[in-house]
């Protein structure tokens, strides 16, 4: 009896260290915790303050949905290597070329929205076109992007209108559409929910997902096993920029206005938003779920401090602090996957 007790009590160590050490092994545990501690502490420190009541729940949820419309392609992008800092000026353009077309000239709807769309395929093709063809990082490319366009809108805006605020006083349809509310609860969350669908199935269930992780991980072992890297570019491109448009056509008939400088903010809050939840700089490693989770910490911490009393000034503070922790803590649960590969092989 002794030496069946002896042999049979390192099982219980033993099984709840496997335990933990496949809970760290998945990519998005990381996220799932921050978002579970950061929740709670907006909880405590402002649920008497309505953090918890609907209209509360709604603010964060609606910001991490706008945001995460453009975060969810651009980590998706991340992971295959690459980077796009003209989602702001996407947005702001689309959103002028809305408000312009119909607001101003008094185009239909649809077609105003179609032409933001096409714009958003434009600017992805160029970025992508640039950045193989000249080699250059796609930092510099896109950041470039970014100001042409935005000096770009906000001349056309001013030269047509006479401003750089154009109104938007009857979109019809479309605001049933994208500029609808229940309960608080803007419309982009059903948006957000659908992105959130085609993305996870394109990373999980198709080759092109597969793509993405070797075009990120080893570009030029990608392409010696036949994976046409440059298409993958592309699409992602492409991708990053008519979400982007889509969001700007989305804020014009919501907000009943364009403006070129109205989506600066997504420029690197759709990126911190990405590394948050779990995607490498250096790309080949994230998950859409990780993403997600990202933009969720993002819009839990811009409005949970406006329930606190606090003063605003240290959102800053709070984004900058998560970014360094998130950035520590991606870079552990990746070598700790990487370590239990290779314990496996």
């Amino acid at each position: 009896m002794t030496a069946t007790l002896e042999t049979s009590t390192p099982a219980g160590p033993a099984r709840r260290h496997g335990l933990i050490e496949r809970l760290l092994g998945i990519v998005w545990i990381g996220p799932a915790i921050a978002a579970v501690v950061i929740y709670i502490f907006f909880v405590i420190v402002g649920g008497a303050s309505g953090f918890l009541s609907i209209p509360g729940t709604a603010g964060w949820l609606n910001t991490a949905a706008e945001l995460g419309i453009i975060a969810v392609p651009i980590g998706l992008l991340m992971i295959a290597g690459e980077f796009d800092l003209s989602t702001g000026s996407v947005v702001g353009a689309a959103a002028i070329i809305v408000a312009l077309g119909t607001g101003f000239y008094g185009l239909p709807i649809a077609l105003t929205m179609s032409m933001a769309l096409v714009m958003g395929i434009a600017v992805g093709c160029f970025n992508a076109l640039l950045v193989s063809v000249t080699r250059l990082p796609s930092f510099i490319v896109t950041l470039a992007s970014n100001f042409i366009l935005a000096g770009t809108s906000l001349g056309l805006s001013r030269l047509i209108s006479g401003s750089s605020n154009v109104s938007l006083k009857d979109a019809g349809w479309a605001e049933v559409v994208f500029g609808s509310k229940w309960m608080f609860f803007n419309v982009s969350v059903l948006w957000y929910a659908v992105a959130i669908f085609i993305a996870a199935w394109v990373l999980k269930q198709t080759p092109f997902g597969n793509w993405i992780f070797a075009t990120g991980g080893n570009v030029d072992a990608a392409r010696r096993a036949g994976v046409p890297v440059a298409r993958v570019k592309l699409i992602l491109f492409i991708w990053t920029a008519v979400s982007s448009a889509f969001v700007g056509v989305m804020s014009a008939v919501m907000y009943n206005q364009g403006n070129a400088a109205q989506g600066q903010g997504y420029v690197f809050q759709s990126a911190i938003a990405a590394v948050i939840g779990g995607v490498l700089l250096q790309g080949g490693f994230g998950s859409v779920t990780g993403i997600v989770l990202g933009t969720f910490i993002y819009g839990i911490v811009s409005l949970g401090l406006f329930y606190t009393g606090w003063p605003t000034d240290w959102l800053a503070t709070f984004i900058g602090a998560l970014l360094v922790i998130a950035v520590l803590t991606n870079n552990f649960v990746r070598e700790l996957a990487l370590n239990r590969g290779k314990r496996k092989s």
